[in-house]
């Protein structure tokens, strides 16, 4: 499939899904992507023991990339304006949890690499 047959089968929600749907799996994919991130950041910070914060955290910006690329796509490709039954503003909402998502994420990898340093070196 081509990259013009894509994005016309997206203009008439085919690819994304029409009306609320395509808004709902972006909001339940960065909603995924928070509950993620949360204890992978809860993990780096040292508060709890359980998994692996570098695996949390690079899965959480996996997640909140998809969801807020799949939400821009929505926005970019919903007819109409606000309260029309398109699920713009559900969209609109979740490019936020998506990014938040990465956020989360990205610290946990932070946290997690500030972590891994010995803690016996000796300062010059």
């Amino acid at each position: 499939m081509s990259a013009s047959a894509t994005l016309m089968a997206a203009v008439e929600g085919g690819v994304i899904g029409d009306g609320r749907t395509g808004a709902n799996l972006a909001l339940g994919v960065g909603l995924l992507g928070l509950a993620i991130g949360w204890p992978a950041l809860t993990r780096a910070g040292g508060r709890i023991s359980t998994g692996n914060a570098r695996t949390g955290g690079m899965t959480a910006i996996a997640v909140g990339a998809a969801g807020t690329i799949l939400a821009v796509l929505h926005v970019a490709t919903a007819g109409g304006g606000p309260g029309t039954g398109n699920g713009l503003v559900g969209a609109v909402a979740a490019i936020p949890l998506g990014l938040g998502a990465v956020f989360l994420g990205r610290r946990a990898l932070i946290r997690s690499r500030r972590d891994d340093r010995p803690t016996d070196r000796t300062t010059v």
